[in-house]
């Protein structure tokens, strides 16, 4: 059996898109266990199990599914999937996890691509119910990474990362795959396996892109406005910045609606 935990957030829109290639690329019997926050009710029906308890940390909703998963899954080796709710398989998942779990105890996205995030993503992240039991696997923040500018960052999966480290766990990070990208982070495709829109429950905006080069960048745009100017200034350049993204997100959902083989454009 195998047993997915997501989570959709103030939309049901990628529920059909999501369910539509699961289905597609999932053979054997699964269960998909949801957290839905402001998400129309009738939806609820088609998951396993659904929650919608107003808690805010998208971590402790992995880990509330993940431990219902662990007391109703019959078998340690069941396989147990997370996948943000905004992204979903792109070819056949099971002959790829089955390799790759025989070598390795977990497989997840790793955004390198994100300042150099070394964390496993859990936009799309595979190990076993027994693996996960055994190690009281944690998605929340707090250990912390020198990211490529040589700052310590923290994100969701950091403690992870360091029950893996600490552990000496092998695992297999899924690094963007994208021949095509129309943003460095977001609407990114993973070992040509997993799309991941990144930007389907939130403004279109990543840590990349409020990075340190994208403010000197603006820094020495501003400088040629007068200094009562400057703020209301850098406040709308990214507030348009932002528009921008939130306007190429809608576009890129439009292309996965109208076709089923959108990612083809990025691969």
């Amino acid at each position: 059996m195998i047993h997915i935990a997501t989570v959709h957030w103030q939309t049901d829109k990628w529920i059909d898109v999501q369910q539509a290639y699961l289905r597609r690329h999932i053979q054997s019997p699964y269960r998909i266990y949801a957290w839905l926050n402001d998400v129309p009710a009738a939806s609820s029906s088609q998951f396993y199990y659904t929650c919608s308890e107003p808690v805010g940390s998208h971590a402790v909703k992995l880990n509330i599914l993940a431990d219902l998963i662990c007391l109703s899954a019959g078998r340690d080796d069941d396989l147990l999937i997370f996948l943000d709710g905004d992204a979903f398989p792109i070819a056949d998942l099971e002959p790829f996890l089955n390799e790759k779990l025989t070598a390795h105890k977990l497989v997840a996205v790793q955004r390198l691509e994100n300042s150099g995030d070394l964390q496993p993503h859990p936009c799309f992240c595979a190990t076993t119910v027994g693996f996960w039991r055994a190690i009281h696997g944690d998605w929340k923040a707090g250990y912390t990474w020198k990211n490529k500018d040589g700052q310590s960052v923290t994100d969701v999966g950091a403690n992870l990362l360091k029950q893996l480290e600490e552990g000496r766990v092998p695992w297999h990070p899924l690094l963007r795959s994208n021949k095509r990208n129309l943003h460095p982070v977001l609407f990114g495709v993973y070992a040509d396996l997993i799309y991941h829109h990144a930007a389907g429950f939130r403004p279109a905006v990543t840590r990349l892109d409020r990075s340190d080069k994208k403010n000197a960048l603006l820094k020495k745009i501003s400088s040629a406005v007068p200094g009562p100017l400057r703020r209301p200034f850098n406040k709308l350049f990214f507030e348009r910045f932002i528009a921008e993204n939130n306007l190429l997100s809608e576009r890129v959902f439009g292309m996965i609606q109208r076709d089923p083989f959108f990612y083809k454009e990025f691969i």
